[in-house]
């Protein structure tokens, strides 16, 4: 306003200059928060943001797992890998597996049927295109990867605890194992983080930025699960993590032992104990 005060007297274009001063200062507060943060960057494209929310990498996932459950009425099926150019893959990609973290409810098979084969569907196609990638996968793909497979894979367990006594032990090895009804989904789910945990395109350095302690522990978490098919998946996803990120593998001996030591002295009941050994 000083600078415009020093300018010669025209009192249309001076009020033209005020206007469009006033009002880029009112857009500049907009864009700052409550305690003055500047927060600008908000509306930019989840992919893009990313890149710009570093120090709170899974805060986001968890942030946004209120919106994993999205109105089905806006589900709709995305374009293939192939009919879109080579440009188009990463942003398509990108769509994608924001589109597998919508959680559904497999306890009542009836229910959202078309939505279901979409994502089942979507799965398939992220699965042949990590296979086939022939380039590095940048940071916020990486990101977004790992928020799917969160959202999807570390949930609540859907069998009743059973009772941690010894004289159960033997009787339990007898029951049935309990099979997930999500485990259609589930599976294309382990099976795509295994093939991009083992990709060559899947740079260490970033991915571990990701893949930290605190996924591993919730991924040690699910050997718990009652269902075989979950923790042979799991097994081989361990394993896998084990070969690629050195710098997690005393960690990884750490957390096995503490899971053990848990189950000796303390819960005498833990499903994964094999495919950990």
């Amino acid at each position: 306003k000083q600078i415009l005060g020093r300018l010669p007297k025209k009192p249309s274009k001076s009020a033209d200059a005020r206007d469009a001063l006033s009002s880029r200062s009112s857009d500049s507060a907009a864009h700052k928060s409550g305690n003055g943060k500047d927060v600008s960057h908000q509306g930019l494209h989840p992919s893009l943001n990313s890149g710009l929310v570093r120090g709170s990498k899974f805060a986001q996932m968890e942030d946004s797992k209120a919106n994993d459950n999205l109105d089905t009425n806006s589900f709709e099926t995305l374009p293939s890998f192939r009919d879109v150019p080579n440009s188009e893959k990463l942003n398509l990609l990108i769509k994608k597996v924001h589109l597998c973290c919508t959680v559904f409810d497999f306890s009542d098979p009836s229910k959202n049927l078309k939505e279901k084969d979409i994502k089942r569907q979507a799965l398939l196609e992220l699965v042949d295109y990590v296979s086939s990638a022939n380039g590095k996968f940048p940071e916020n793909v990486m990101q977004q990867v790992i928020r799917m497979v969160s959202v999807n894979l570390f949930r609540s367990p859907t069998a009743q605890p059973h009772e941690n006594k010894a004289s159960q032990a033997y009787d339990l090895d007898e029951e049935e194992p309990l099979m997930d009804p999500a485990w259609p989904h589930l599976q294309i789910v382990y099976e795509f983080f295994l093939r991009f945990v083992a990709s060559p395109e899947t740079d260490t350095k970033l991915a571990k930025r990701y893949i930290d302690h605190g996924f591993i522990l919730r991924l040690l978490d699910l050997f718990d699960s009652e269902d075989p098919r979950e923790r042979e998946y799991l097994k081989t996803i361990l394993h896998r993590i084990y070969g690629k990120f050195m710098v997690h593998r005393p960690f990884i001996r750490k957390s096995i032992n503490n899971i053990f030591y848990r189950f000796i002295f303390e819960t005498e009941k833990f499903n994964g104990v094999a495919e950990l050994l």
